[in-house]
Order: C-alpha cells, then sequence, then structure tokens
C-alpha cells in the first residue's frame, strides 16, 4: 500500500493529485473557451465599426412570446438567457469548491478569499475615487470588480505560457469567489421593482428542483423544462434572471458516494461546460462587445471620469487590492510562501485578473440601462482596460516564463509511465521499485550495445 504523501500547508503549495486534475479538466475547456471569447469579441468590434447599422438591426430584433414577457432582444436574450447557462457553471464550480475543493477547509480558504474581496473593494474604491473628484456617476463601481478566467487563460493560451497548478488553482479560486460577490452585487444593487407573484413561481419551481434532486429522480427532459419555467419566472420577478442560473448550480451534489468516480453536480458540469464556454460567452461577447472605436472615443475613455475608473480600477484596482490582500492575509496568518515561487509570481496573477470582460460588460448594461451613450462608453472602458490588463500581465508572465515551464515540466513528468506524476509518487516505495527496473532494463540494454559496438567484455582486454 502506497505510503500517503505529507500535506503541503505552505501557501501556492501543491495540489491533491484529484484536485489538479478537476482543475486540468475545467482549465482546458474555459482556456478553448476564452479563445473563442476572444475571437467573438474581435468579430463584435470589427461588425460594429465596419457595417454598423446591421449590427445594431441584428441586436436589436426582438424575439420570443411576449405574452410571457419574453419578447426580448438578441442582446437581451444573450445578457439574460445565454448567462443563465454561465452561472449555472458557476454555481456548481462554487459548490464544488466549497464542499470538496480549495474552499472547504476555512483556514485554507481564508487567504484567496480574503484576496479576491480586496480585488474587488479595491477597483471599486478607486472608481469611487476618480468619480469623486472628477463628479463622475457613482452608479457604475461595480463594473470594474469581476474577473473574467476565460479571458485570462486565452491570454495565456496566446502568449504561450503555462503556469504551475498552484498559480492556476489560485487565479481559478480568485474567479470563483469573484463569481459568488458579483451574483451577490447583481442580486442585492442592481434588482428592479418586484413582482412577487413571479418571485414566488421561482421559488416555488427551485424547491421543486432541489426535492427531485433529493429523490435523485433523473432525466433530462425533466430538469430542462422545469430549468427554463424557473428561468422566466425569475426574468419576470424583477430578480435578474441569471440569479436562476447559480441557485441551480449550487443544489447539485458535489461530493461523491461509494462506488461514484464523479458527482452529479462534477458530471452535469463536464456536460455543460463546453456549452457555457464554447457558445453561450461567447455569443454574449458578440452581442455585447460591440462598440465604436475612433481615436476620440479612446481619449474620451481616459478623460471621463466614469470611464477612467473603469479603466484604473480593473488595471490598478485589481492588481493592487489582489497583491495586497494576498500578503497581509499571508503575513498575519503566517502562512509560509511556496519556495518555488515569489511575491513577483503573485503580483503578475494578480495584474492578469485585471481582465474583468463578461461580468464587467453585464454590470454596465445593468449599471447604465437606459443610457446607451454613456453605456458603450463604459464597454469601450472595459475593452480597454481588460487590453492594458493583459498586456501587463503578459510581460510580468514572460519574465519568469522559463521558471513556470520548468515547474510545469516537473509537475507533469511521468517517467514509469503510470499515468500519475513521479511528484506525487515520490513517497510510494511501489515507484521506487518500479524505477529501479525500468533502470535496470535501461541499464542492461545500453551494455549490450556497447558490447554490439566493440567495447571489452567485463575483465577482458581492459588497458592496465
Amino acid at each position: 500500500m502506497a505510503a500517503p504523501a505529507p500535506t503541503d500547508r505552505k501557501f501556492l503549495g501543491r495540489l491533491s493529485l484529484p484536485e489538479r486534475q478537476y482543475l486540468t479538466d475545467a482549465l482546458r475547456t474555459e482556456t478553448v473557451g476564452g479563445v473563442l471569447l476572444l475571437v467573438a469579441a474581435v468579430a463584435a468590434l470589427v461588425w460594429a465599426n465596419t457595417l454598423s447599422g446591421s449590427y445594431e438591426a441584428v441586436s436589436d430584433f426582438h424575439i420570443g412570446p411576449a405574452a410571457l414577457g419574453l419578447d426580448l432582444s438578441i442582446q437581451h436574450w444573450a445578457a439574460d438567457g445565454l448567462l443563465a447557462v454561465f452561472f449555472f457553471v458557476a454555481g456548481i464550480e462554487l459548490k464544488r469548491e466549497l464542499v470538496a475543493g480549495e474552499l472547504r477547509d476555512p483556514r485554507a480558504a481564508a487567504l484567496p478569499v480574503i484576496a479576491a474581496l480586496c480585488g474587488m473593494a479595491a477597483p471599486a474604491l478607486v472608481y469611487v475615487l476618480v468619480n469623486t473628484v472628477g463628479n463622475g456617476s457613482m452608479d457604475g463601481w461595480a463594473v470594474p470588480t469581476a474577473t473574467d478566467i476565460a479571458f485570462a487563460l486565452a491570454v495565456l493560451a496566446v502568449i504561450g505560457t503555462s503556469l504551475p497548478s498552484a498559480l492556476r488553482a489560485f487565479l481559478l479560486t480568485l474567479a470563483v469567489v469573484d463569481d459568488l460577490f458579483a451574483i451577490l452585487i447583481i442580486a442585492i444593487f442592481f434588482t428592479s421593482d418586484l413582482n412577487f407573484a413571479a418571485l414566488g413561481g421561482a421559488f416555488a419551481g427551485l424547491l421543486l428542483f432541489w426535492l427531485l434532486l433529493r429523490k435523485e429522480v433523473r432525466g433530462w427532459y425533466v430538469y430542462v423544462p422545469l430549468a427554463l419555467v424557473i428561468w422566466g419566472l425569475m426574468y419576470n420577478s424583477g430578480v435578474h434572471a441569471t440569479i436562476a442560473g447559480v441557485a441551480m448550480g449550487l443544489m447539485l451534489r458535489c461530493t461523491t458516494r461509494e462506488g461514484e468516480k464523479h458527482s452529479p453536480g462534477e458530471h452535469i458540469e463536464h456536460l455543460v461546460r463546453p456549452l457555457s464556454a464554447g457558445l453561450a460567452v461567447p455569443l454574449f461577447a458578440l452581442f455585447s462587445a460591440g462598440v465604436s472605436i475612433s481615436g476620440g472615443a479612446i481619449r474620451d475613455v481616459f478623460t471621463q471620469p466614469v470611464t477612467l475608473g473603469v479603466v484604473l480600477g480593473l488595471v490598478v484596482g485589481k492588481a493592487v487590492g489582489i497583491f495586497g490582500g494576498t500578503w497581509l492575509a499571508a503575513r498575519f496568518t503566517r502562512a509560509e510562501l511556496n519556495p518555488d515561487l515569489t511575491w513577483p509570481d503573485v503580483f503578475a496573477v494578480a495584474t492578469l485578473a485585471g481582465i474583468g470582460f463578461t461580468v464587467s460588460l453585464l454590470i454596465d448594461e445593468l449599471a447604465f440601462a437606459g443610457d446607451e451613450a454613456l453605456t458603450d462608453e463604459v464597454k469601450a472602458a472595459v475593452l480597454i482596460g481588460s487590453l492594458v490588463a493583459a498586456v501587463l500581465a503578459s510581460v510580468l508572465l514572460k519574465l519568469r516564463v522559463r521558471r513556470y515551464q520548468a515547474l510545469v515540466s516537473a509537475e507533469e513528468r511521468d517517467d514509469d509511465q503510470d499515468g500519475i506524476p513521479d511528484i506525487y509518487e515520490e513517497h510510494d516505495p511501489a515507484y521506487h521499485l518500479r524505477m529501479a527496473e525500468i533502470y535496470e532494463k535501461k541499464a542492461a540494454e545500453h551494455r549490450q550495445r556497447a558490447q554490439l559496438a566493440g567495447a571489452p567484455r567485463d575483465g577482458a582486454d581492459r588497458p592496465a
């Protein structure tokens, strides 16, 4: 029986093998989705700046049953409908992190949670300060608080940098906590006049959803129609419809039982994540990121308090907030940083978290609803702020790329070819016996080759 490896208690220490495997699978899909997101954003900008009339016509085209209060524009369907799928996956991620992931242990969770909270508070504070000085609108304080994990991973893919699993896990945990508080912000600050009848119906639907899960009723044909009804009722209640997706995601069981390889939540997430990352979020970007970009528009981004607050919030607030919160939490909890990494690595990841695309665009549309011109200006600010954060993070990460490559290579090395990275088996006697056998076979093979090449046999014809 394999001897258990010692638990690594260091901050940004080695992940457990199951956590590493889950992280690898999840981020692989997010990376592909992030590249599609980048393509969709570029396509939206090209479309809006070359054929603006057709872009606006398609975005504003209404479709849906008016009798059910769902006669919505294409852009509205993307923001309220497709993003519900994104937030459903976010709900499952959050539930899994709370019961089986990095957030299940309050002591281990304290540091990334504090870092994420500081990473949301600091951008909001930067925005408020800029708009207080410049007499701007305070309505957009929440816009720069979000982190887009898919966009961040796409940037890593584009620049060809693979982060060690500990840094990737830290970034993912930040994004999960970030999503949680973004959900709360949307639910609390961007809820319109409530329709209590529809809200009661949505809660009744959620209760039925929960009971069916508890009874272990199976079949997509049961849950998908029910989810659509819950979503429609939530939309008509005045609460943002994406909250329905989060609520249903949180209800799924994310712990395994005897005989189960994966929990129901992980199984459903595996099925739905490609739909979210590959379709829902890119389509949202296509119909939300299309803003007119000109020299004057770019100049206005850096001269108007609202847009400048968003840019500085994403670029400065995120980096300072996450890094400062992490450093303070580590100091007061006496957590030691993994010796393979340095504080500049944490700052680089904090800068990368300044990419706040998807949720920032959504909050922008909610915060400045009714003011189309300001909404578009803030969209441009989100795009520019995310781009600046991406460029700065790319430079910082490239400075350490050789170190990251060495760490990733060590994490992935599997010399005994048993499907488990060697770094997780270094305390297993059976691993060392397998390696000894492998090296003995290699030694025998090389002796045979040496003899064929004309080398003297042992004890024969050796020089004195």
